[in-house]
């Protein structure tokens, strides 16, 4: 599943135009964001700010993380993500 803090309808066309098969959560208030510990600063055009970092958490089937993949770039993730869990 994916989760952002985009709304819901945000996340519906984006699911739509990109043909998601997967669900996903609005975290508007970031407080998953904040429990996950994603929220880090970033440079964006020589300033400081506060953003989302895209990561990617594989949770066990005890619950537990088992891997991080932090800094994700969409391009090419999918296929990182499937050799790690074939090796795992």
């Amino acid at each position: 599943m994916g989760i952002s803090a985009d709304t819901p309808k945000t996340q519906k066309k984006f699911q739509e135009k990109y043909h998601l098969p997967y669900t996903l959560l609005a975290d508007t208030d970031k407080k998953v964001c904040e429990s996950f510990d994603v929220i880090k600063e970033k440079n964006m055009y020589g300033r400081k700010v506060k953003g989302i970092s895209r990561t990617t958490f594989v949770i066990g089937p005890d619950g537990k993380i088992a891997h991080v993949f932090n800094n994700v770039k969409a391009e090419g993730h999918a296929e990182e993500v499937l050799e790690y869990l074939k090796n795992a």
